[in-house]
C-alpha cells in the first residue's frame, strides 16, 4: 500500500504530517527522520484500529492498482 503524507513545518519547530487518505491520521517529529518513523507508526496504528478488518469508518477500503 502506498499512501501520501503532507508534511508541514510546525510553528514551534520541527514538523507535523497528515495522511489525507486516513482521516485523523496525524503525527509530528523534531526532524524529518523522526517524523518518518512516527508517521509509519501512526499509519500502522490507524490501520490496526480500523474496524472491521480493513474498513474505514463510514465506508470501505478498495485497493486499486493503476
Amino acid at each position: 500500500m502506498i499512501l501520501k503524507a503532507i508534511i508541514h513545518d510546525a510553528e514551534e519547530g520541527g514538523f507535523w504530517a497528515e495522511v489525507p487518505a486516513l482521516p485523523g491520521c496525524f503525527t509530528q517529529g523534531d526532524t524529518i527522520n523522526e517524523l518518518e518513523t512516527n508517521l509509519l507508526e501512526a499509519i500502522e496504528g490507524w490501520l490496526l484500529a480500523a474496524e472491521p478488518e480493513g474498513s474505514v469508518p463510514g465506508g470501505r477500503v478498495l485497493e486499486v492498482a493503476v
